[in-house]
């Protein structure tokens, strides 16, 4: 039995809040069990100076946890004076995720940040936040669509990101912090409707594991991410 009494293939309860954020062209509250990120898109005409003249737009992220998110109170990265590594990693691959299902020709040369705030952290932070910044983005190209900033909607598909993890010699999907913090394995993947794979990261953490397992993983996260694609469209409409 898993901690939260979940059976293996079991996601945590997810629901997906839009409008959130009074200013931003798009936002999203995502609540995965115990974990809540608030995902804003902001726009911007202009790219960044390494892609002036190109012609397209571009699409990128940071992320970022409140001092109470965790169990016990964490330094603000702003007073430290700089970004953690894990910070800059994270952040990355959510910018790389969403560049992945978005047409940068069709967007022209603007530019579209996605802030993503972790409010309470129970595992799963970054696949939560990869999953909401999707609807914040997909919002927020829409109002450019409304406003007639742009002519074609520039989103080529759906995607999300979801944890499995080998716990207690068992193969889980969406790990909580109870099972993160004690699995043998984990891993994050994220995938897109269409069934591509954006990026898998995997990490044996007490003992290796082989292929079998692996593909047991990926089974899993391909029925977790099904359901959140779900989730993403029944928002959306």
């Amino acid at each position: 039995m898993r901690p939260s009494g979940r059976i293996f293939n079991e996601l945590r309860k997810v629901t997906i809040e839009t409008g959130f954020s009074h200013h931003a062209e798009g936002s999203a509250l995502i609540r995965c069990g115990g974990t809540e990120v608030l995902c804003t898109a902001s726009v911007e005409g202009k790219v960044p100076p390494f892609m002036r003249g190109q012609g397209e737009g571009w699409v990128t992220a940071e992320y970022g946890m409140l001092p109470r998110a965790t169990h016990t109170r964490g330094d603000r990265e702003a007073a430290r004076g700089k970004q953690s590594g894990r910070t800059q990693e994270i952040q990355r691959l959510i910018g790389r995720s969403l560049r992945a299902v978005v047409d940068r020709k069709a967007m022209g040369e603007i530019s579209i940040t996605l802030d993503c705030d972790v409010l309470n952290a129970d595992g799963g932070t970054r696949c939560a936040s990869i999953t909401g910044a999707y609807v914040a983005l997909c919002l927020a190209f829409r109002k450019l669509q409304a406003n007639r900033v742009l002519k074609a909607y520039p989103v080529l598909g759906q995607v999300a990101a979801v944890s499995c993890g080998i716990f207690k010699g068992n193969a889980v999907l969406d790990l909580d912090y109870a099972e993160d913090s004690a699995a043998d394995a984990d891993a994050n993947f994220i995938l897109t409707q269409g069934g591509g794979i954006v990026e898998i990261q995997a990490t044996a953490e007490k003992s290796t594991f082989d292929d079998a397992a692996f593909a047991e993983l990926l089974a899993l996260a391909r029925k977790g991410t099904a359901e959140l694609f779900a989730a993403q469209k029944a928002i959306l409409g």
